[in-house]
């Protein structure tokens, strides 16, 4: 890869993560793509569209395509996996999910404790409360955030009420 190309896309691509946090989305859009059409393997540039998509236009398809390429160019590019895995869960498509972060839960300097809470709020959704809880306590075991203790020991007590409830 031209390095020179590779700095330039980074320098592009660093501007365009500043727009967005400027709420100056569409710049940001057309500085993202202009980047994928020069260099099409620049796969974080993907993941900002894919985040676009899903948050500003609510467009779940565009998002989780953008954020499947992003992970097939940038395999170790760890937001692509947290995002791709809110837009699974939203669509409901729990095979992809767990696929998704079982392979995230493989990439170096992945947060196991986020990745432990995804696993949870997807078998809460599914109605699998022992499956929930117990990816519940995976995530309380993988955190060193007493917030997210508290978040852990909270969603285990839903767990058990909606099993009373629903049992």
């Amino acid at each position: 890869m031209n390095e020179s190309l590779r700095v330039r896309m980074e320098d592009l691509f660093m501007e365009a993560d500043r727009l967005i946090s400027e709420q100056k989305i569409g710049e940001a859009f057309t500085k993202l793509t202009s980047i994928t059409q020069e260099m099409p393997e620049f796969g974080k540039a993907y993941n900002h569209i894919g985040w676009i998509y899903e948050t500003k236009y609510k467009d779940y398809p565009n998002a989780e395509k953008y954020y499947k390429q992003s992970i097939d160019y940038s395999p170790d590019y760890l937001a692509a996996y947290y995002n791709y895995a809110i837009v699974l869960s939203t669509l409901k498509k729990w095979d992809e999910l767990t696929a998704l972060l079982n392979k995230a839960l493989t990439i170096p300097g992945i947060n196991a404790s986020t990745i432990q809470n995804e696993f949870a709020i997807m078998h809460e959704a599914q109605g699998n409360y022992n499956e929930a809880i117990a990816s519940y306590k995976k995530y309380a075991a993988a955190t060193f955030d007493d917030k997210q203790l508290d978040t852990a020991k909270a969603s285990i007590d839903r767990c058990k009420k909606k099993m009373e409830l629903f049992s």
